[in-house]
């Protein structure tokens, strides 16, 4: 009988949008750094036009877009 060549199958990876290999904790890391940015870009430029509720808002949504996708 002839043997066949069998190579274990390998999990793929999943691929996100982000430049790195990152784990869950690397992407919530990313999202807390992003949501303190955006935080104090708001404060410095922002705040005198529009409430910071606005600013944790669109920080929540881009933290849980990049948890779930990136």
């Amino acid at each position: 009988m002839a043997e066949r060549n069998e190579q274990p199958i390998l999990e793929e990876e999943r691929r996100g949008f982000l430049p790195i290999n990152a784990n869950a904790f690397d992407r919530v890391f990313i999202s807390v750094i992003l949501l303190i940015a955006i935080h104090l870009l708001w404060m410095r430029f922002l705040e005198s036009f529009l409430p910071l509720e606005i600013a944790t808002v669109i920080s929540i949504v881009l933290g849980f877009f990049i948890i779930r996708k990136g």
